[in-house]
């Protein structure tokens, strides 16, 4: 496999922060002096997850995102995709087992380099590449429509729709990308495209923001807007950083929306936060440096809750 003979060029490791939980932070250096992270997380369960990044920075300036604040720097390149994860193995095998899953949820939009991460995603899952389970490979997007249609059209690899709000007034402000693609338009796509891939299922991230998203009636109107829709649901806390001033929402809070969710009939997971300590965690990859994307006016009736 290329993990055993592959000659790694395209990244040097920087420098490996380890967290207080066990999880790792890889600072690789680019050819061009750009530092991408990538994340290991080891799981009790006998899991390792690799997070790997798909681009220097994101365009897509949502608000609850530390590497949003950087604007786009530059696509990755396949092999610089791909190499990730292959030290990631040689890094830590030995000491966490094998590398079983990979999450594209490092830093950028995987869909918006989606020549270079379908190519890489196809190599981690082949057999003479990574030999990974294309259920074990995962590809998260904040919502690029038509990129979605190519992505479900072309790979087996599970799709993450980052959702994090229940209406267009909320998404637009919290992910600018929604007044592109609106819930409608996102959620009929996935509703019709899922009819044709059968025995798929969809993943939704959703980051609990107190006081903006997680109230009783946004739980309501989650499951009213996925209905339909073969999916499984990831609540996950909300992890502070100095370029936004959200909050989290309280764990008690987050388990009353988990249970609404449950009681009509959805699959839910509860994800923790991994890494915080190291700016490790989900939202938290990054160096934004002197310049930064705008932070965007807040609705006046959210401006309590922050």
């Amino acid at each position: 496999m290329i993990t055993d003979h592959a000659d790694l060029q395209a990244l040097t490791v920087k420098d490996i922060l380890n967290a207080s939980d066990g999880t790792r932070k890889i600072l690789f250096s680019l050819e061009d002096g750009s530092v991408i992270e990538t994340v290991v997380i080891p799981c009790s369960r006998g899991r390792t997850t690799v997070c790997v990044s798909s681009q220097v920075g994101c365009a897509m300036n949502c608000q609850f995102c530390f590497t949003g604040r950087m604007g786009l720097r530059k696509h990755l390149s396949t092999a610089e995709i791909v190499e990730q994860a292959v030290f990631a193995r040689r890094l830590f095998s030995d000491e966490f087992g094998s590398i079983t899953n990979v999450v594209f949820m490092g830093m950028g939009e995987p869909l918006h380099n989606i020549d270079n991460v379908l190519k890489a995603s196809a190599i981690m899952v082949d057999e003479q590449g990574l030999h990974f389970s294309p259920r074990k490979v995962t590809v998260s997007t904040s919502g690029l429509v038509p990129q979605i249609k190519r992505f479900l059209h072309e790979s087996n690899c599970v799709l993450a729709v980052s959702l994090n709000a229940t209406t267009d007034e909320v998404r637009n402000w919290i992910m600018p990308i929604n007044r592109k693609y609106n819930l409608s338009l996102l959620l009929g796509t996935l509703r019709e495209e899922l009819r044709l891939k059968k025995k798929y299922i969809v993943f939704f991230e959703y980051v609990m923001l107190a006081g903006v998203n997680d109230s009783v009636d946004d739980a309501k109107r989650l499951a009213d807007l996925v209905r339909g829709i073969p999916c499984k649901i990831n609540l996950i806390s909300f992890n502070p950083h100095s370029g936004s001033k959200f909050k989290p929402t309280p764990d008690e809070k987050i388990i009353e929306f988990r249970n609404i969710l449950i009681q009509d009939g959805l699959v839910v997971f509860v994800r923790l936060s991994r890494g915080d300590d190291q700016m490790a965690a989900c939202g938290q990859l990054g160096e934004p440096g002197d310049y930064q994307l705008p932070l965007l006016r807040v609705p006046e009736k959210f401006q309590v809750a922050l």
